[in-house]
């Protein structure tokens, strides 16, 4: 190296060392950190920040069933860890942002002397305001505003502050400001965009509408971004629309479809829509609006939103009562690609209410069940239409029981060749199916294998001989599922020996379709048992108790069925439907009598008035000594008849009150084989229910209470069982004895045999009189039912063991008593405990 290069290059370099002091106020040092602040480190920071900014916008997802926020950002309730970022981008450009103060401020005599400085703040408060964390994003934004008063980016910073206010809910505050930043006279377009629509979101969040217009217009109007231009316009079209402003509602949305592509194409889609929406079909030219939207569904750059159209045009031929074309749009929108969760919602809850209307009440529950699977939780609508979905739920149960149950009875009474006949016909559209699947290149389900030999499955894995699918939701139990997990297998690794190292075998990837195809051809369908008719003639039954208890099932379903479609939901035509089916199918006798008082009722709903007059007349003459007879003689008979179901039930209530309980479950019985299909069963299963648990305890308390859950779980007895098995059945269970010198309260129990229960009222009198001759006013004395084959006498309110003892030996020893029975002492808690699980003897054994 020369000389005079040596002197040149340490010159520099000194130059460069010199110019790296902070504390140093001069040109060069200002300029230095200047420039290495902004074309490095910030400059690194702004695209982090823009980075994220972008991120956000492509994962946002916008709801336009309500108005659009102003700034797309999604706040949430997580709470993150020290040092943790929501977003790795806004982490970098927060980084980037303080190792600029840290490495280039220039704090020199109380005054920054580096102008990139409140840039930097800037960048800091950004990062943090789309982070999610608003309160250090207002101490930077405020730090500009207090240490950087003659900044460039004053403005910025007094704009972003009051965003930060607006999002922690500080909108009045936020307004005032934003006010006074608004008169300024210093203010460029953008800033003037940023500033108007911040105050309209100030004024949305407060619900006052009418006043966020004028801001929004403002912000339209100065904004050089076209995609702010088009949100901006979209938000003010459903501002007009919230405020019953058709007319201008739809110039804003005009506004946007004059953008075109200048802005996304999501607003141009759904400008559109909302004018199809707000298209007056009193005054307008349908045809016109038919077009409109045919067109957007035939363009080409609309495809990503032809959920929406389509919608729209299901919408359009609701307007017009053409339903069937309608649901065949509503049904077009749901196998659209989407992420409008919510349009999915409401695809599903007009199908769901349209098979309703048509008394289609099994399709519909399947609906509502899509429907709240799409919606979210918090929302009214979501409670009012699980309540309505919970009402099908016995629906739905019948009417699956009377399919069943009619196509085995069906299948059946046909004789062996028509069987075969009948299955023959159904195996060789499987086996179509299963050739049309093989020469398109697929297996056909059944018939996947893996490995080097064909595994079909047994008989008792074939489906139901209508075809459904089993309701079992384990991977094997599925053959669909599996089939199609075998496809996926022979697709990407074809046929393969199983072996270790599998995956590493001789059989390369590229031949795996070669050979998936080659084991395709090799099936022989005619082994499968799947596609053998004598497979399914060999499943039905013909044992006659199997198809006299089907028989039984039958009709019971089309009687609950013929009281629901009646009672529930006034569908008349359905309900006699079911329940003249039924009694032309030999019902039961309990079943007749109440079908046909129903179908007297129904008949005069419908007014077919000569039907109702013919069972009317069958029931006075073959039953006319009923209460069904009483009540067609005098209808308002009803309210006074001391047989109703209603007041029965007070009655046994009542019994159950007084420990009766063993004949509370024997009524309990007979009741609820009279009134079969009443309402009142539910209530008098629980009841029965619960005289169980009191007499044979826990155990069998809760398998009386699972059955009450499982039988009506549409009802309220139904849930409130469901309820305590979940609750309070584990926590008796898990109960166990205390120690009695812990305990301050006692009881002395006489127990009765069985053959001594008409002694148990002379023992209470007894003890009842010693007690007041006694002046023991603290005591009291009940006769509780410990099980069928014993009872006790009971002493309450005894404070310790001793007393309920010494209390024991007077009454044993006073002359006036002379009670020499025997008896024990036990606590109160752990009297309860004996109560519940039934288990004195291990108590005692223990004890």
């Amino acid at each position: 190296m020369k000389p005079i290069t040596r002197i040149l290059f340490f010159l520099l370099l000194s130059i460069i060392i010199w110019s790296c002091s902070r504390k140093k106020d001069s040109f060069v040092n200002r300029n230095y950190h200047a420039v290495t602040a902004e074309y490095n480190t910030l400059y690194n920071g702004q695209l982090a920040l823009e980075q994220g900014r972008e991120e956000i916008n492509q994962n946002y997802a916008d709801n336009y069933w309500d108005i659009l926020p102003i700034e797309r950002l999604d706040v949430d309730d997580k709470i993150l860890l020290p040092d943790s970022v929501r977003n790795q981008n806004f982490g970098r450009a927060e980084e980037k942002a303080v190792k600029a103060i840290q490495k280039h401020s220039m704090q020199i005599g109380g005054k920054e002397r580096n102008p990139q400085m409140d840039e930097a703040y800037l960048l800091l408060g950004k990062a943090r305001y789309f982070d999610q964390r608003f309160i250090p994003a207002l101490d930077a934004f405020n730090y500009i505003l207090y240490r950087y008063p003659a900044s460039d980016n004053i403005t910025h910073a007094r704009i972003w502050r009051e965003k930060t206010n607006i999002r922690l809910g500080n909108e009045k505050l936020a307004i005032k400001n934003l006010k006074k930043i608004l008169d300024s006279d210093r203010l460029d377009d953008q800033d003037l965009a940023d500033a108007s629509a911040s105050l309209a979101q100030a004024y949305i969040n407060l619900n006052q509408i009418d006043s966020a217009v004028a801001p929004l217009y403002n912000a339209a109007d100065f904004t050089d971004i076209n995609a702010e231009k088009g949100r901006y316009f979209y938000i003010l079209g459903q501002l007009h629309n919230r405020l019953g402003e058709t007319a201008t509602a739809n110039a804003a949305f005009d506004e946007v479809i004059d953008l075109n592509r200048k802005s996304p194409r999501i607003y141009y889609v759904n400008a559109y829509v909302q004018k199809a929406r707000n298209f007056d079909f009193n005054s307008g030219n349908e045809e016109y609006l038919l077009e409109l939207l045919t067109e957007l569904e035939e363009d080409r750059e609309n495809r990503p939103y032809l959920d929406k159209i389509y919608f729209q045009l299901g919408e359009y031929y609701t307007r017009l009562d053409s339903t069937d074309k309608a649901i065949e749009y509503y049904n077009k929108s749901l196998r659209s690609p989407s992420s409008d969760i919510y349009l999915k919602s409401i695809n599903y809850e007009i199908l769901a209410n349209v098979n309703f209307d048509r008394a289609n009440y099994q399709d519909a529950g399947k609906y509502f069940d899509s429907t709240l699977t799409y919606m979210s939780p918090d929302l009214l609508e979501f409670r009012t239409i699980k309540k309505k979905r919970e009402n099908l739920e016995d629906v739905i149960k019948y009417e699956n029981m009377a399919e069943e149950t009619d196509s085995i009875l069906y299948l059946a009474s046909l004789s062996e060749d028509e069987q075969v006949a009948y299955f023959t016909d159904y195996t060789d559209e499987l086996k179509a199916k299963a050739i049309k699947e093989m020469e398109a290149g697929e297996l056909p389900v059944y018939t996947a294998s893996i490995g080097p030999e064909n595994n079909f499955p047994s008989a008792n894995a074939l489906p139901p001989a209508d075809g459904t699918n089993s309701a079992n939701t384990f991977y094997f139990y599925n053959p669909l599922r599996v089939s199609r997990g075998a496809q996926e297998f022979l697709r990407v690794w074809g046929s393969r020996e199983l072996a270790d190292n599998w995956r590493w075998g001789s059989n390369a990837l590229n031949q795996s379709s070669i050979n998936a195809q080659e084991r395709i051809m090799d099936i022989n369908l005619d082994n499968n048992p799947l596609y053998d008719p004598m497979e399914y003639v060999m499943r039905i039954p013909g044992e006659r108790s199997v198809l006299d208890s089907l028989a039984t099932q039958r009709n019971l379903a089309y009687y609950q069925l013929g009281i629901i479609y009646n009672e529930n939901y006034g569908e008349y035509d359905l309900a006699a439907e079911r329940l003249e089916f039924l009694l032309e199918n030999d019902p039961a006798e309990r079943l007749i009598l109440p079908a046909k008082y129903n179908l007297y009722k129904i008949y005069g709903a419908q007014g077919d008035l000569q039907k109702q007059e013919q069972i009317k007349n069958d029931i006075l003459q073959n039953y006319p000594d009923s209460r069904y007879a009483a009540f067609i003689l005098n209808p308002e008979s009803v309210q006074e008849d001391e047989n109703s179901p209603d007041l029965l039930y007070k009655a046994l209530f009542e019994k159950y009150k007084d420990q009766e309980y063993e004949e509370v479950i024997e009524t309990a019985n007979e009741y609820i084989s009279r009134f079969t299909g009443d309402p009142i069963i539910p209530k008098l299963e629980l009841l029965k229910a619960q005289a169980t648990g009191r007499l044979l305890g826990l155990d069998a308390y809760e398998k009386a209470l699972n059955y009450v859950a499982l039988t009506y779980p549409q009802t309220e007895e139904g849930r409130k069982a469901q309820k305590l098995l979940n609750t309070s059945i584990p926590q008796l269970k898990v109960q166990e004895f205390n120690r009695d010198s812990l305990q301050n309260n006692f009881k002395l129990i006489y127990p009765l045999e069985e053959n001594e229960r008409d002694m148990a009222a002379q023992l209470k009198d007894s003890i009842e009189k010693a007690i007041a001759e006694l002046n023991y006013s603290q005591l009291s004395v009940s006769v509780d039912v410990y099980s069928p084959e014993q009872s006790f006498v009971v002493v309450h309110g005894l404070e310790t063991e001793s007393k309920a003892l010494g209390f024991e030996e007077l009454l044993k020893k006073n002359k006036n008593y002379k009670i020499d029975r025997e008896a024990f002492v036990l606590s109160t808690e752990n009297y309860r405990i004996v109560q519940i699980k039934k288990n004195l003897r291990t108590y005692m054994d223990n004890n």
